[in-house]
């Protein structure tokens, strides 16, 4: 326990050096002229799917969600507690994000919940959290086919924030869904035109 509180406070002065000095640093611009991220990410909470890590972006360049399973819930408006979907109208109708990144995993634990879900322990929140994908679980061959499953739902619940979709319809804003293989350390990318998963490297850039 005291070497891992080692690494990271001797990571943080890795930080402190490389963002936080001097006049010019990368945080001071940041402090001053305020965050205007083009990306943002919903992803999970696994300590192995760190977005800005895999993507090696500096500070200011992702407006990040991570919850489990990297879920995105359907448009709710009504007096309970949004996280997620509090996020999403910030990031969208403040920050004017133009890409918006839904960011799943393989070996998700999420997803082996809602898999194991008739036989699982009884979590105060995760079993209620994860039920929000409807998938037929039965019909699911591993727990990455789920995520994926996950993915193309939540991509769905997306277009029922009416701020979104209005974005959608007129091409301000560009919805993907990625699939990180974390012993592979690559992402694949669903293309929905041909309805595959294709690794990023593929993957054609958006003309904005």
């Amino acid at each position: 326990m005291k070497q891992s509180l080692k690494k990271i406070i001797k990571g943080y002065h890795v930080f402190r050096k490389k963002y936080a000095h001097g006049n010019r640093s990368v945080m001071r611009v940041l402090s001053m002229y305020g965050q205007e991220p083009k990306v943002m990410v919903i992803a999970c909470c696994d300590s192995r799917v760190d977005p800005a890590l895999i993507l090696q972006c500096d500070p200011g360049d992702l407006f990040v969600v991570r919850n489990i399973a990297n879920i995105v819930p359907p448009y709710e408006k009504d007096k309970a507690h949004h996280g997620t979907s509090a996020a999403l109208e910030f990031g969208i109708t403040v920050l004017e994000v133009k890409h918006l990144i839904l960011l799943g995993h393989s070996q998700c634990g999420g997803m082996q919940a809602l898999m194991d879900k008739r036989t699982a322990t009884e979590y105060d929140f995760i079993n209620n959290w994860v039920s929000i994908i409807d998938a037929p679980v039965t019909a699911l061959e591993s727990v990455d086919d789920c995520a994926k499953y996950a993915l193309n739902e939540s991509y769905q619940h997306c277009l029922t924030f009416p701020w979104i979709a209005d974005r959608v319809a007129k091409n301000e804003l560009n919805i993907h869904q990625w699939f990180f293989d974390i012993s592979k350390g690559q992402i694949y990318t669903y293309s929905l035109d041909e309805k595959v998963y294709k690794p990023l490297e593929e993957y054609e850039l958006p003309k904005k």
